[in-house]
């Protein structure tokens, strides 16, 4: 790999996996407002309107912190990776412009409506503006993921004499089967890390004493949300993206798996260490023949190893895609566990008793950002070497104007001023997380 592609390739990841930490937070958030706000609207306690202004503040922090971190995401297309551009622009930029004149522009002016509006539109127009915040926040996700899946399952075009891709059907790119799983696992995931983190929240106030009906809530709603979520990412939307990875990427699936001779009754691997220069999992503990059954619901179905596919369609780092994978994998399943247990002390009504158990959660906050990131890197890096899956290369698609000097000044000043961007970003949202909803916000 030369140095452009090399700079460039990390440039992209380290601005997209630093970005993403905001928009998975205020999808989740967003949902969970408008709950509150829903609540309020039918029992009128100003419990449920705290609540919802004061993750609103929260809201509106990260929403600005992923406007900012996302804009240079925007201009990298046209920088250093401009052949990609003008390549698969006529169908990339159909998604990207709908996600930016119509999901974000809804999305940030009802943001301010709610947050300044609220005497002026009343307690109906103010759940509104909640309601719609929350849709111009999932389909801002919805039209991301529809790009991103045209990448993975490319649909509906035609590749001109000249090399470029054009769109034959509009329709394809919304009825392509990658993107609904690919849309609610995200979603799910995103839901798991406001869970995380509200539950994060509500066990701090509860461990100190302090704000203890918004802990309860808090507590509550959270737990109840990350049992939603926590089964959900597993079954059926993983479930369904996985059959998708089957069928479209197989060879991604043995990379993921570590899977390097085809088998039948193929095992699921619980741990294990890519060996790539003996071609096998070092240190393995698997579960037989549960690979076979989980992707087609045969126990004897033989899957396919990476052997049985030409090295050049092999994944280009199959050790950090097959760890990406585990990590994800590891970390949702714990999440499960962590849920269930809290579902359980709640059902108990134990809960605030159970100090041990709010540690847990107050620490588990940072895990679901590292699982989203994994999920990600899982998706990224198992469709390499390409940039559209088995149509386009990756090492074509980067600018051939731009030096690896300029690329590689450009990253390290993104990593100073992001470094700066999230102290800031985290005072802040210490300080409001520290006064508590009643402290900071005023019920009307």
């Amino acid at each position: 790999m030369d140095d452009a592609l090399l700079y460039g390739r990390l440039q992209f990841a380290f601005t997209i996996t630093y970005h993403y930490l905001f928009p998975q937070l205020t999808m989740g958030l967003a949902l969970i407002i408008v709950i509150f706000k829903g609540l309020h609207l039918k029992t009128n306690k100003p419990l449920y309107n705290n609540a919802a202004k004061f993750w609103a503040k929260i809201f509106a922090i990260n929403f600005g912190m992923g406007v900012v971190t996302g804009i240079p995401m925007e201009f990298q297309f046209g920088t250093n990776w401009a052949q990609f551009s003008e390549r698969t622009g006529n169908i990339i930029g159909q998604t990207l412009a709908m996600e930016g004149m119509f999901s974000f522009f809804l999305e940030s002016s009802f943001l301010g409506l709610f947050l300044f509006g609220e005497k002026l539109l009343g307690k109906k127009l103010h759940f509104l503006t909640a309601f719609l915040i929350f849709i111009g926040s999932w389909a801002s996700g919805y039209l991301i993921i529809a790009t991103h899946s045209w990448m993975q399952n490319p649909v509906g075009h035609e590749i001109l004499a000249n090399g470029k891709f054009v769109l034959k059907n509009f329709s394809d790119l919304f009825s392509n089967p990658w993107l609904l799983p690919s849309f609610f696992h995200n979603q799910m995931a995103s839901l798991i890390t406001t869970s995380f983190v509200i539950a994060g929240v509500g066990a701090f106030y509860m461990l100190n004493n302090k704000h203890t009906e918004y802990a309860h809530l808090f507590l509550k709603t959270a737990i109840i949300t990350g049992v939603i979520s926590t089964l959900s990412v597993a079954f059926p939307t993983g479930d369904l993206l996985a059959k998708q990875v089957a069928l479209k990427q197989p060879v991604t699936l043995a990379a993921m798996e570590g899977l390097f001779d085809s088998e039948e009754g193929a095992p699921i691997v619980l741990i294990g260490q890519p060996n790539m220069k003996e071609q096998r999992l070092d240190n393995k503990i698997e579960v037989p023949k549960v690979l076979s059954f989980l992707t087609y619901q045969r126990w004897n179905a033989e899957i396919k190893g990476l052997n049985d596919f030409p090295k050049e369609e092999w994944p280009t780092n199959i050790p950090g895609l097959y760890y990406s994978y585990h990590i994800m994998v590891g970390l949702g399943t714990i999440f499960i566990g962590i849920m269930l247990l809290g579902l359980w002390f709640l059902w108990k009504k134990r809960l605030a008793l159970k100090r041990w158990f709010l540690w847990v959660l107050l620490f588990s906050i940072p895990f679901p950002y590292i699982a989203n990131t994994a999920g990600w890197y899982t998706s990224e890096l198992g469709r390499q070497p390409y940039l559209v899956y088995g149509l386009l290369k990756t090492a074509d698609g980067i600018s051939e104007n731009v030096s690896s000097g300029n690329t590689l000044f450009t990253l390290l000043g993104f990593i100073g001023l992001y470094l700066v961007l999230g102290f800031i970003m985290l005072i802040l949202a210490g300080k409001i997380v520290y006064a508590g909803p009643k402290s900071t916000l005023k019920s009307h």
